[in-house]
């Protein structure tokens, strides 16, 4: 039996790799890859959490640069996180997965509210647990809440799944083709190039925090590669920085 090389992940999902190549709304079969994926990577032992974005359904940053509210507009992607959370539940427990969805908003009649130790609680019986509602604060972006809830549940790395791309360049690879990709690289270089993997604040947390970040397209089996340890992707980690160093 193969040996995974984590015991205990969190599992960043765009809302846009929910999409598939429709780029909106949720593509079901898209949803049932990945929901297989996760049951085998959970039949080796692997405990996972999964965090949820919403720009398969909500872009709040787009809401606000039209002139939006921004915490309306961020308020509106946290319920769009909690829609993709159901769907994911839905499509995990259609292949006998036991699931949980915690909202940091409160609305008990669709998930369980965030608490921590209930949290670890269903990750050490076996069940997926899937975060949704962001931090449940406007201004922070559910990368931000991955890092966070890796954080608490204290996960050995974050497994960030991109729909579009494969990995970290030095330039936008959409825009720019010759774009040269890294197989390592560490948060504070992240940070000085604004390389726009994941927003400052999450990038510093895992910093701070040392959690392993690996980057990877959302591309079939890639999940399993990533949670056995396989070469794919970006590879993001790196310890405590001086605030001076990032003059």
């Amino acid at each position: 039996m193969e040996i995974p090389a984590y015991k205990r992940v969190v599992l960043k999902l765009s809302g846009e790799a929910l999409a598939g190549n429709g780029g909106y709304g949720i593509d079901q079969d898209i949803l049932g890859i990945i929901a297989l994926e996760i049951k085998e990577v959970k039949n080796h032992g692997v405990e996972i959490a999964v965090v949820v974005g919403g720009g398969n359904i909500w872009r709040g940053a787009q809401a606000h640069r039209s002139g939006m509210d921004r915490a309306t507009a961020d308020y509106m992607g946290m319920l769009a996180t909690v829609i993709n959370g159901l769907a994911l539940q839905d499509a995990l427990e259609r292949f006998s997965v036991d699931t949980r969805v915690q909202s940091a908003l409160e609305m008990q009649q669709v998930a369980e509210p965030y608490i921590r130790r209930r949290a670890l609680r269903h990750l050490e019986k076996g069940r997926v647990v899937i975060f949704a509602g962001g931090t449940g604060n406007p201004y922070f972006s559910t990368d931000t809440t991955a890092a966070l809830r890796a954080a608490e549940i204290e996960a050995e790395v974050i497994l960030l799944a991109k729909g579009k791309v494969d990995a970290v360049y030095d330039a936008d690879p959409l825009e720019h083709p010759g774009a040269s990709r890294f197989s390592e690289i560490s948060y504070l270089e992240v940070i000085k190039r604004g390389l726009g993997v994941m927003d400052t604040t999450a990038a510093s947390l895992c910093m701070d925090n040392q959690i392993k970040l690996i980057v990877f397209g959302l591309n079939p089996g890639n999940i399993k590669k990533a949670i056995m340890g396989e070469n794919i992707g970006t590879i993001i980690k790196g310890g405590e920085y001086d605030f001076e160093d990032l003059q």
